[in-house]
């Protein structure tokens, strides 16, 4: 499986770029989202989704984890190929799409292109109760934000503290407003919420 790959951006357009790593210039597939926040980059790194089919092997790149998430959640839904996931993501952030779901909005899905009514439902169904457990917007935290956070909650759990405790001290730790820019200084604000 390969998480992520990082080099020098060759090409972009609103549909794909290709990152060139070692010498090999790697094609993935890429969402308006991840396209309007490369942009002006020369280098850049992009977390990746393999699809394995019979006929291809098809890279998906995101600028955030948090996207690439949603983008497997969105594929876990029958009906919702990766195609159709990587479209929704075109049309509409991954925080409104998350909203979305967790609020029941069928309209705001069915405005999707090929996305119909029961496809939304079904999405609604399959999804919500994944999404509900954490408030809005939690899982979509910037991505420097989400490797500290899945760094210090590791840390924690190694400590002996339970995931969902742990979880809830990053998160309160996150939004008390400090800068937190280091491991450390999460795990010790972190600390402070147990």
């Amino acid at each position: 499986m390969i998480y992520h790959i990082e080099g020098i951006l060759i090409e972009k357009t609103p549909t794909y770029a290709v990152i060139e790593c070692n010498n090999i210039g790697y094609i993935m597939h890429i969402s308006l989202n991840t396209y309007s926040k490369i942009s002006n980059k020369d280098k850049c790194k992009l977390f990746t989704h393999l699809a394995i089919k019979e006929d291809a092997h098809t890279l998906y790149g995101f600028a955030e984890i948090s996207e690439r998430e949603l983008f497997r959640s969105l594929i876990t839904v029958s009906g919702v190929g990766a195609s159709t996931a990587r479209m929704m993501l075109s049309s509409l952030s991954p925080n409104e799409i998350q909203e979305a779901i967790v609020t029941g909005n069928v309209a705001v899905l069915k405005g999707i292109k090929g996305i119909g009514e029961k496809s939304a439902q079904r999405i609604i169904i399959d999804l919500k109760g994944k999404m509900g457990k954490e408030p809005l917007g939690s899982g979509f935290l910037a991505t420097s934000d989400n490797t500290l956070r899945s760094e210090a909650l590791a840390a924690l759990t190694m400590l002996g503290f339970a995931k969902n405790t742990g979880e809830k001290a990053l998160e309160k730790a996150l939004r008390s407003g400090q800068n937190i820019s280091t491991v450390e200084e999460l795990i010790k604000q972190a600390l402070k919420q147990l």
